[in-house]
């Protein structure tokens, strides 16, 4: 798992320079075509994943988008009008039966289909009109951690090319170092967490993807009992439950979101809860009993990526804290079959 992690930066470098003829074929084509809204398939990571897709098409594009439900298609077998829709598949293998049956059963009903695998020769990729390979190489961890900011940059590229951009923009270019030099930094005071069995990631946006993601990790690796949660519904009921000394890791992203997620650490501290920062600001993190300090600037759209990494990390070390093997989380496979 920590060998990915750290081969990161190679891997976005690859999906921008090779990736993005596909990217902007693609995008060109269902442009041209049009459609009217988008229905993402995936589980586990790629889930994730497809919430950050979520916000990019609605926020970039105003495309209205919806994470779909596999088992529609799969366990009652419906027979929806899906003209004028994109119907995107997300996964890593490309095996996942249900998310290929949805994608295979969408294209029956009307939609354009596209996917997205780290196997162009898997059933999924095959499957879709349209396929962008994530360019990840070859991942043995069980956790997901290259396949996943590969997908998320791969679709941050793919909308941007729906949008009309010719080539990836700058900050997309300086991401792959900003990566790199995230790793050469360190959590503060993780120590503290060694028995915990109990926490809360928060975030909203584009990053509630982020504290989605850092949950699941947290579950496969070091079995806590993760709970992610957007900020604004923290607030509306779960706030209620965390008191003095309860563990929560706040992602304070750049841009809109920002204000009010310093409104909500500064909210949580006053209950006495114990809480984490990853941020690109020096002040949230020193204020912080445990922090990560990434390198900034980037822009909010784009933050996810960045972001996902000392999460990644934080997974791997509590798992090494508590005395497990983040490389063979009890119980799963690499390829989860579901229907």
């Amino acid at each position: 798992m920590l060998r990915e992690i750290h081969e990161q930066p190679e891997v976005l470098g690859r999906v921008i320079e090779e990736g993005w003829g596909a990217v902007h074929a693609a995008a060109r084509a269902l442009r041209t075509r049009g459609f009217r809204s988008v229905m993402i398939a995936a589980r586990g990571t790629s889930d994730n994943a497809a919430l950050y897709a979520k916000y990019l098409f609605e926020v970039n594009l105003g495309t209205p988008t919806a994470l779909a439900s596999p088992s529609a298609f799969t366990i009652y077998e419906s027979e929806m009008n899906l003209g004028g829709v994109l119907a995107v598949g997300i996964s890593q293998s490309g095996e996942s039966r249900d998310v290929l049956e949805t994608v295979r059963r969408a294209g029956d009903l009307g939609a354009a289909t596209l996917s997205l695998t780290n196997d162009e020769g898997s059933a999924l990729a095959q499957a879709a009109e349209f396929h962008l390979p994530l360019r990840a190489g070859k991942e043995e961890s069980v956790a997901a951690t290259k396949t996943y900011t590969a997908e998320l940059l791969t679709l941050y590229l793919f909308v941007e090319a729906l949008n009309g951009r010719a080539t990836p923009g700058g900050a997309v270019r300086e991401l792959p170092e900003q990566v790199r030099a995230g790793l050469k930094r360190g959590w503060e005071g993780t120590a503290r967490y060694r028995y915990a069995d109990y926490l809360v990631v928060t975030s909203r946006g584009y990053n509630l993807a982020t504290a989605q993601e850092a949950a699941l990790k947290l579950m496969e690796t070091s079995y806590v009992v993760a709970q992610a949660f957007s900020a604004a519904d923290l607030r509306h009921g779960p706030i209620a439950m965390i008191g003095r000394d309860f563990p929560v890791i706040a992602i304070i992203p750049p841009g809109r979101t920002r204000p009010g997620m310093v409104s909500l650490v500064r909210s949580l501290r006053q209950r006495g809860a114990d809480v984490a920062v990853v941020c690109d600001e020096e002040g949230p993190v020193r204020e912080a009993p445990c922090g990560f300090l990434l390198p900034g600037p980037c822009p909010e759209e784009l933050s996810p990526v960045l972001y996902a990494v000392p999460l990644q990390v934080l997974a791997h070390d509590l798992a090494r804290l508590k005395r497990l093997d983040p490389d063979a989380p009890r119980g799963l496979s690499k390829v989860t079959e579901t229907w």
